[in-house]
Formats: structure tokens, sequence, C-alpha cells
């Protein structure tokens, strides 16, 4: 009887989608389900077809445009030309969409990219349920919400599920390659800790509110301009520069947020929206209600997207700053720049005027010799054993790493590689112990900067 009533319980377990433990079977498909999805980033983890995932999506949001915007991005993979998905995405709307989630279990992996006063609250009670979850950064916007997100961690250990943040920029070619060069003491030495005033680590990512995604012009919701809603811009765009830097500067070292991080300063200002601006993005003829708080001179929208901190991780002076503009340059787009200061050289991404907007990784030496190109020559035959096709070119200070165009593919292909990631960690249960700790880092750094900068205005 006592056998009986485990095979009933294993039965039950693969129908409704989840196990009690959260482990994957080797031969069960993974069962998306798409939680209120108020942004791209929620269409962009299925816009390649991965073998694992399967096709039918369970899709629970309010009714809105929010959800119609999200399915004509997924009706649109599937009806492309080249390399279509084939997503059945099953739909309930409904202000209890919420619970009828929980009530229906569906699926085993909840993902939410969305509105970001919501989702913090979203990712415990879906762990509490038993849901593994693959959500869009920020996970936090706030302290109260990182207090709240790092119970769900706990919870999410203590019930062995996998919760995890799409974290895509470790996927950018070039901060990869920024990563391998800055691990070879010939060729980088060591991370200078630097000052606050001259930083070891130096980050800059410019975004734009109007831009086109898959193609198309992308349409925001009117809440995407509330940082109560949204967050401001370090807590949202700043958690990528914060994760490289851990990743890159302290590869697979487990961070303590509350020993290893000390603040020195952290800021916030505002961009400035007019209204035919904000009817071009929404589409909507004027402000609603709860953003007349942010409304200067009755057509200018006062938006707190731009924000730096100054802070030290290890021992070492970093510095961060994002911004956000209404549409980019001509032939430009979001653009993200950075230095590592090494003893030996420092290693520069720069996105320019010069390098065309995209993204190019500079080796500028301390003190450029015979003896140095000769280092960085023998070094550069372990960085091209993982990257063949990488090369050098000499410049008038250093040098450029030529880098093969098949390495870059883009932005929106980089949610593919993350997803598949975090299914590997599904599937084998092999989460490095670094990633929960150094998550609950990153998200304590942004919010503190926060809590910071506002005492400071």
């Amino acid at each position: 009887m006592k056998n009986i009533l485990g095979i009933y319980g294993i039965i039950c377990s693969v129908f409704l989608g989840f196990t009690a433990n959260a482990q994957i079977k080797e031969n069960e498909k993974i069962k998306l389900i798409t939680l209120d999805p108020g942004h791209f980033h929620a269409a962009l983890v299925q816009k390649t077809t991965l073998p694992d995932i399967a096709p039918d999506v369970y899709v629970y949001a309010p009714k809105g445009p929010d959800v119609k915007s999200h399915l004509d991005k997924i009706d649109a993979y599937n009806l492309r030309v080249i390399d279509p998905t084939h997503w059945s995405e099953i739909v309930y709307t409904g202000d209890d969409f919420f619970n009828k989630m929980i009530a229906e279990k569906k699926g085993n992996v909840v993902v939410m990219a969305g509105n970001n006063q919501k989702k913090t609250e979203y990712i415990k009670r879906s762990i509490d349920a038993g849901f593994n979850v693959l959500g869009d950064k920020p996970m936090a916007i706030d302290n109260q919400h990182f207090e709240m997100l790092k119970s769900a961690f706990a919870a999410a250990e203590k019930k062995k599920l996998v919760l995890y943040d799409i974290m895509t920029e470790r996927y950018e070619i070039t901060n990869t390659l920024q990563r391998e060069f800055a691990s070879l003491p010939e060729v980088f030495g060591e991370l200078k800790k630097g000052t606050p005033q001259n930083p070891g680590v130096e980050m800059e990512s410019v975004h734009y509110f109007y831009k086109s995604v898959s193609g198309s012009v992308l349409s925001r919701p009117a809440w995407f301009f509330d940082v109560k809603q949204q967050g401001e811009g370090l807590q949202d765009v700043g958690v990528h520069l914060i994760d490289l830097t851990q990743w890159e500067c302290f590869p697979e070292k487990t961070i303590d947020y509350k020993k290893d991080i000390q603040f020195n300063s952290a800021k916030r200002w505002p961009s400035y929206v007019t209204l035919s601006q904000f009817k071009a993005i929404t589409k909507l003829n004027g402000f609603p209600a709860y953003l007349k708080e942010y409304v200067v001179k009755d057509t200018i929208l006062k938006v707190y997207a731009n924000g730096s901190v100054n802070y030290k991780l290890f021992g070492t002076n970093i510095k961060l700053t994002v911004k956000w503009a209404y549409s980019a340059p001509p032939g430009s787009g979001d653009s993200q720049n950075s230095v590592l200061h090494g003893t030996k050289a420092d290693l520069y991404i720069r996105q320019g005027e010069t390098e065309k907007f995209t993204p190019v990784l500079y080796i500028e030496p301390a003190n450029e010799s015979t003896a140095y190109e000769k280092q960085l020559s023998e070094n550069l035959k372990a960085i091209q054993g993982k990257y063949p096709g990488v090369k050098l070119k000499k410049q008038a200070k250093g040098w450029e790493v030529i880098i093969p165009d098949s390495y870059k593919d883009g932005h929106e292909a980089h949610f593919g590689r993350v997803t598949e990631k975090y299914l590997n960690y599904l599937r084998e249960g092999d989460m490095p112990e670094w990633e929960v700790p150094n998550m609950i880092a990153k998200y304590y750094t942004t919010t503190t900067a926060l809590a910071l900068a506002k005492a400071k205005n």
C-alpha cells in the first residue's frame, strides 16, 4: 500500500507540473508560466525555441494593453519566416489571475518581467507556493522589497527551488573578454583599489525611452515612468553594472553584503519627458493621475531615471552610473562604457562614435614595451583556446581586441542563453554557491544606494 501511494504521489507531481523538491525529472519538459508580463523582456525569453521547454505556455495577467503587447510579440515570433517558434499561449485574464495561477499549478517555472512594485511580492508568494522563478531585473527596488527578496531566497533554499535573475550582460562578448583578460596577471596585473575620486572600476550605462525591439518601435506602459512602480535608473539598469562588477572583478568569489560592501556616496537626478514624447512612447493622450505629482508646467514629466553610486567592494573603489534620455542619436542606441584599472594595463570597453556605436574592447598598458607585448601575445593563446578567432590590432596606445562577428549575437539573443543556463541549473541542481549570496549583495547595493541618494537630496 505504501509503494502504491508513493507511485501515486509521483504521478500527481508530474501532472501538477512540479515535484515537492522542485527537481525536474530527466525526461520531463519545463513548463513555463508567464505572470503579468508588462515588460518586453518576458517575451524575449521565448524569442528562440529551446527543446527543454514545452510549447504550451500558460499566461496569467490582468486584462489590458500589457498582456496584449506580450502576446503580439509571441505571435510575431511564431509567424516570422526565418526560424519561427511554435508557442501555444494559454491565457487567463482576470482580477484573480495570481490566485488562479497558484490554484491551477500548470507549470514549474514562473517567468516574471513587469511592474517592479509588485514583482518582489509575486516572487515570494510563487516560491511559497512551490514554483521555481526566473525573474527579470530588478527583483527589488527599495529597502522594503530587498528584505522581502531575502526572505524569498531563504524559502527557495528550504524548498530546493531555483530563484534566478536574468543577467544578459554576462553574454555580451566584450564583457566576457574583459573578464577573461582581467584574469591574466601577466597582462592585467592586479585590480587597483583606487580611491573614491579615481576608482579602480568605472562603468556607465546610457538607455533611451524611445527605441525599437524585435524590429518594431517599443510601446511602453505609462507606469514605466513612475519610479514607484518601475524603480529608479540605478535600481533597474544599474543591476547589470553591479552584476558585471562582481562577476568580472571577483569571479566565483562569494560576497557577504554585511561586511564586504562599504558606501562612499550616491546621487540621483531626473530626466524630463515632454507630453508629446510621452504620447509617442505610450500611445496615451495624457499623463495618468498617478504621474501628476511628477508633472512640471502641465506638459513636462520629471522622471528620476538617473543615478550613480560610489562604493567599495572588497576594498576596491567602484563608480557606477546610469543615465536615461528620450531617444538615441542617429545610428546609435543604448550604450555601455567601462574600464577596469589594473596595475599593468587598463581594460576599456568603449561604444562611441569612433566605435560606430558598437562595443569595442581595448587593452592599454601602463608601460608599453617589447617584453609586455611578448607576454600579451603568449597569453592571447589561452583566450583563443576558448574563443577561436579573437585577435589583437595595434593602436596608438595599446591594442584593440578584434572579435569575430560570430560571437556578436546581440542583446535579444542573450535572453535565450540566460534561459538555457537557468534550465541547466534546474536539471542538474548545480548552481554555483556564490550565485545566491551575490544576487543578494547586488540588490543590497542598489537599494542602499537609493536610500543614501534620497537622504542626500
